[in-house]
């Protein structure tokens, strides 16, 4: 499979969401809602809500992003609330896979932003 193309593409996408808050706004919700029916599935989306947070820090404008960062972080949530997957949602087990290869790689792109978002919010604290 494809997942860097994948990537790419809702990478693409995601300018329409980071240009328009209420919609971004939706998205993280969306995304959080999907979360909440995900069973335990380890350390590959361990960091998702941390990027979620981060997403909000700049949309309230409390943290600065790297326009690609952004890109990434919300690209992957898209593509998680989107209902077209490479492997439907509903097939069991496998039906997450796509989405948690998704996460994993954009967790992989962003980890240093990530943890200096966490180092900052740590130092708020």
């Amino acid at each position: 499979m494809d997942y860097r193309g994948i990537l790419d593409r809702a990478t693409s996408e995601a300018s329409d969401f980071i240009n328009d808050p209420a919609r971004m706004d939706q998205l993280l919700l969306d995304l959080e809602a999907k979360l909440r029916q995900i069973p335990a599935i380890g350390e590959t989306v361990s960091g998702l809500p941390v990027m979620i947070s981060m997403v909000k820090s700049w949309i309230r404008k409390e943290y600065q992003v790297q326009p690609k960062v952004l890109a990434t972080m919300v690209g992957a949530f898209i593509y998680l609330v989107k209902k077209k997957d490479l492997i439907p949602d509903n097939i069991p087990v496998v039906g997450i896979a796509d989405d948690v290869a998704i996460v994993g790689l954009a967790l992989k792109f962003v980890e240093p932003d990530v943890k200096a978002y966490k180092d900052w919010q740590a130092s708020k604290r």
